[in-house]
């Protein structure tokens, strides 16, 4: 049995990330990492879904990217007041924007997609389960979602996909500069030893 005073692993503290918040955190990094090599593979080699599988799994892929960032949203909302500060000043300022515009875009990206789906009328299955019906065509919202393509010949879900890759190289770049650099204990408590 656990005395008061032992910190629980699989929960967040002051000074370090749970278990469970780490689980979600390196399950993003690995889904994430798959969904940008397959978009590479198609903006450099430019293969489609039937070239590869890689490219062709990238709607499966993210929807699963969208649950595990809803899990992760509600992991951190219970967490809220146990979870490792930011600290003040400046940097803690950009940490926490910075984290709130990557957890509005691993929700915002996957949205689009799935409005785009549905507005073509294909709908959308995940592992043989219905996620949006097909049939319901709503032209407005797939030319409202492909909007950018005419400037950029992207659309606002693969521009805002690449922001978001944007913000993930900086984010792991802050963590290198914290540890490295800054010298203090920011990476530690997502990726160090459990204590």
């Amino acid at each position: 049995m656990m005395s008061p005073n032992t910190l629980n692993p699989w929960l967040d503290s002051p000074a370090r990330y749970g278990r469970i918040s780490r689980l979600l955190h390196w399950s993003m990094v690995l889904l994430f990492f798959w969904q940008f090599l397959g978009m590479g593979a198609k903006v450099v080699l430019d293969w489609g879904p039937r070239d590869s599988w890689l490219v062709g799994s990238h709607a499966p892929m993210g929807f699963a990217l969208l649950l595990v960032a809803l899990l992760r949203l509600l992991w951190a909302a219970s967490q809220w007041r146990r979870r490792p500060s930011h600290g003040r000043g400046l940097i803690a300022w950009a940490a926490k924007a910075g984290h709130g515009l990557l957890y509005a875009l691993m929700l915002a990206v996957p949205a689009l997609a799935l409005l785009r789906a549905y507005g073509s009328g294909r709908g959308f299955d995940w592992l043989g389960w219905s996620v949006l019906p097909a049939g319901h065509k709503q032209p407005e919202w797939v030319q409202w979602v492909n909007s950018t393509r005419d400037a950029l010949d992207m659309s606002l879900h693969g521009l805002l996909g690449w922001a978001m890759l944007a913000l993930i190289v900086g984010h792991a770049a802050m963590a290198l500069v914290h540890h490295f650099w800054l010298k203090d204990d920011t990476l530690r408590k997502m990726a160090g030893p459990m204590r």
